[in-house]
């Protein structure tokens, strides 16, 4: 189990991606965790529209939605754990993986990352 999403540094990307290279692991054997960097109520995802990263059409598609799908693919993942105490929740988020991600624009997105680590070194 991975930190997953729009939330997690490149250091995490990258880490995870080198030890599921290191243990031979696909992407299907892998869990992601935490794709709302620990809630999906943080104004943060009232103001960020993730679903930039969801291939049209994605007509009704929440920002949680597509923050929750886009996590599959930061990094790829097979599943993603989340904590939840609400069916609707759950059901919302169950919804959003008829929709497909946009791999070009998660690639761009993990660019900037590795670009502002770059400029920002810890």
């Amino acid at each position: 189990m991975v930190r997953a999403g729009l939330l997690a540094g490149i250091d995490v990307l990258e880490a995870s991606e080198a030890l599921a290279t290191h243990w031979d692991l696909a992407p299907d054997q892998l869990w992601g965790m935490s794709p709302f960097g620990g809630s999906a109520t943080q104004p943060l995802w009232g103001k960020l529209d993730p679903r930039m990263f969801i291939q049209a059409p994605h007509d009704g598609l929440s920002a949680v939605q597509a923050a929750f799908r886009a996590a599959y693919g930061l990094p790829r993942v097979g599943r993603v754990a989340v904590g939840t105490d609400s069916p609707s929740h759950l059901g919302e988020l169950i919804d959003a993986l008829r929709y497909e991600v946009h791999p070009a624009r998660l690639c761009a997105y993990r660019r900037l990352l590795c670009e502002q680590q770059v400029r920002q070194p810890l």
